[in-house]
């Protein structure tokens, strides 16, 4: 089996994970959640399967297929999943239920039969803000997202409506058994290295770099 390094930007948000085969499922919500008498937070499974349900001042309820299977913590209403199977592959998205749904954060599960060249966690994964400059309607970062074998480059614009991929430039790998991938997600560049069996993650929120606030991704 082979497996290889990519390289992707992913502009909507939806963040891969790479896990083996019978191994537990941890999908963490990075952002603040607060739930109130009128807001409900449910996890997802292909838009359409329910895993699991978090009420105000209650404990978070199991639907029937994942009952004994799955667990929320209430500290940041993230999802564990034990021993994934095949039929556990596709999405899973976190959505706030109230006066406006909102999705809160989307994975996609890649499950792997076998390590292909090792099942030791990645390294840690630094992202750094190169260069930025700044107009009277738009401002450009470029920035660079790396780890000990690997990096990518890429350049993001913002204008006061929104934000969006400029160019992918170049990257270098000297590794390839993982992911490197660069997106948005919201106001935060964020930079994701992941294999089949860990994940590291780290961002930074444009709007400590552009003058004007971006607007909606």
């Amino acid at each position: 089996m082979t497996c290889n390094l990519m390289f992707v930007v992913f502009l909507l948000g939806l963040q891969h994970v790479f896990l083996l085969h019978g191994k537990d499922l941890h999908l963490d919500i990075k952002k603040s959640v607060v739930l109130d008498k009128k807001t409900d937070l449910i996890w997802r499974f292909n838009e359409t399967n329910n895993v699991a349900k978090c009420y105000f001042n209650n404990d978070p309820v199991m639907f029937d297929k994942y009952a004994g299977r799955a667990e929320v913590f209430g500290q940041n209403y993230s999802l564990l999943l034990k021993n994934v199977q095949h039929s556990d592959s596709g999405d899973y998205t976190a959505v706030l239920f109230g006066a406006q749904d909102q999705k809160v954060v989307q994975y996609r599960l890649v499950l792997k039969l076998y390590a292909c060249y090792s099942s030791d966690p990645v390294s840690p994964v630094n992202l750094t803000v190169d260069s930025v400059s700044s107009s009277s309607d738009s401002c450009n970062l470029i920035v660079t997202c790396s780890t000990v074998d690997s990096q990518i480059s890429s350049i993001f614009t913002c204008d006061a409506q929104n934000c969006s991929l400029v160019e992918k430039g170049s990257f270098k790998a000297q590794n390839y058994s993982s992911s490197l991938v660069v997106y948005l997600q919201q106001s935060f560049i964020i930079c994701n290295h992941s294999n089949q069996v860990s994940m590291e993650q780290t961002k930074k929120d444009i709007k400590l770099y552009c003058k004007e606030k971006p607007g909606k991704i």
